[in-house]
């Protein structure tokens, strides 16, 4: 991206020059052409990344040029050349995807602030590329070993996918995931374990609210043949059974206060003894820690060791609840909608419209889990080939200032009316947003831009 390719389309020969010289200068690598057909030839032979384009030109116009590179060479920003007076035809690019334009008569640092503004979009773009793409490949790559892939395509899944693949290469580290119920905690630790050097070795998840206080000891260290009444035979701890792999525990803020000092001195020291015995056993377990409450007030209301706290905060991963990610609320109704429809072999071709508002203003207290066991419910009441709002909603339950009908009179503002048009030409097009845009006779980033403006979700295809 240091040496961006720029191709200089304009009828006047004394005005491609004068660029050419002035970008060549910068380092760019620069490519002329007088005509369109000119153009389009340097397109076919080299990579073009910012086209600089003259509206009025001989063979077609300068629009014309846009909607060619936009259709068939759409990695290439364009920027505008335009005469004054044709501001009509300044809307009519930047609908069509143009990134920038300047007038003429211009001045030469003009055009340097548009290129330099391009380059800076470009490098984004391709540092977002990377980013998704890498994490797209780690999703991928883990789905085998913990159930499907990590779904998210919001800021803050990005961020977690992030976290959970920097602390899994620190092989030892203690993490600790705060998460409301539902939000996928023990997916998080999944990965964790899948991720780092301990892949090959056990996983295993114990709910710490399930395990009644007098028996903490012998389920997570073990015991002895005869260490108490009943206990026949020896027993092998949950720290023991995941030695070198690692341990999740989830609901540590309901570990009783009696059992935290136990906990700790294995974490420090990494060495249990079974009850009934005396000889200590070296073990070599990651312990990854869970909670859906706040451990620090837990601490201040004296049910929480403060040194327990400190030391299960070497890592934390905040697990945002979906209301906060409504981005991914499409990518994981899409991936559930599959996954019922496959296994209770129902063939649902449509969605109204309505489902997907609907769930971009519902609140989701039981978060991704919520969802999950929403779209299932939905695919077992569908008896046709679209899913509609009858199929989520309990008979009786209001839909919460939400309308199931809306007639042209409903309609009360030219925003409604808008959002409404483009909700239908989505539809339509099956939610494949090109040809919703060719619908709507708009561009691709037009629509883009209208659909976060609306926050309208769509199967993004």
């Amino acid at each position: 991206m240091d040496k961006l390719h720029i191709l200089i389309l304009d009828d006047e020969h004394g005005i491609r020059n004068e660029i050419e010289e002035f970008l060549t200068d910068l380092n760019f690598m620069v490519f002329q052409a007088g005509t369109p057909s000119e153009a389009f030839t340097l397109f076919d032979k080299h990579q073009i990344d910012v086209a600089i384009v003259d509206i009025r030109l001989p063979e077609m116009d300068g629009i014309e040029v846009l909607q060619h590179i936009k259709l068939h060479y759409p990695k290439t920003e364009v920027i505008m050349i335009t005469a004054h007076g044709e501001m009509d035809s300044v809307i009519r690019c930047m609908r069509l995807g143009a990134i920038d334009f300047f007038n003429k008569p211009f001045r030469i640092r003009e055009l340097d602030r548009a290129i330099q503004k391009t380059k800076a979009y470009l490098q984004f773009q391709q540092k977002l590329k990377t980013c998704t793409t890498s994490i797209s490949r780690i999703s991928e790559d883990l789905a085998p070993f913990i159930g499907h892939r990590i779904i998210g395509e919001s800021p803050q899944m990005q961020e977690v996918v992030r976290f959970m693949c920097n602390v899994a290469s620190s092989g030892n580290t203690t993490v600790l995931i705060y998460g409301e119920s539902g939000t996928g905690k023990e997916l998080i630790a999944r990965g964790i374990h899948y991720l780092s050097n301990r892949k090959k070795q056990p996983f295993n998840s114990i709910n710490c609210a399930s395990i009644p206080e007098d028996l903490f000891e012998s389920e997570f260290f073990g015991h002895s043949k005869g260490a108490f009444t009943g206990a026949v035979g020896d027993k092998t701890g949950w720290f023991e059974a995941s030695n070198h792999g690692t341990l999740f525990m989830d609901e540590i803020g309901d570990l009783k206060s009696n059992n935290q000092p136990k906990f700790l001195r294995v974490l420090d020291d990494m060495v249990i003894t079974r009850l009934g015995s005396t000889k200590g056993v070296k073990i070599d377990v990651r312990v990854v820690a869970a909670t859906n409450r706040s451990l620090e007030k837990l601490v201040e209301q004296n049910l929480f060791r403060p040194d327990l706290f400190y030391r299960l905060n070497s890592f934390i991963i905040h697990l945002p609840p979906l209301r906060d990610r409504k981005d991914d609320i499409m990518p994981l109704f899409n991936h559930f909608l599959k996954t019922y429809t496959t296994a209770i072999d129902k063939h649902i071709e449509d969605v109204d419209p309505r489902v997907f508002e609907w769930l971009s203003e519902y609140s989701f207290p039981g978060n991704v889990r919520e969802l999950k066991h929403m779209v299932e419910r939905a695919v077992i009441l569908c008896n046709g080939a679209t899913l509609d709002l009858s199929h989520f909603v309990n008979p009786g339950k209001k839909l919460s200032n939400f309308h199931l009908t809306k007639s042209a009179e409903d309609v009360t503002s030219l925003h409604e009316l808008e959002k409404q048009t483009i909700m239908l030409s989505l539809k339509k097009a099956k939610y494949v947003k090109s040809h919703a845009a060719r619908l709507l006779n708009i561009s691709r980033q037009s629509l883009d831009r209208k659909i976060e403006k609306f926050n309208i979700p769509v199967v993004w295809r």
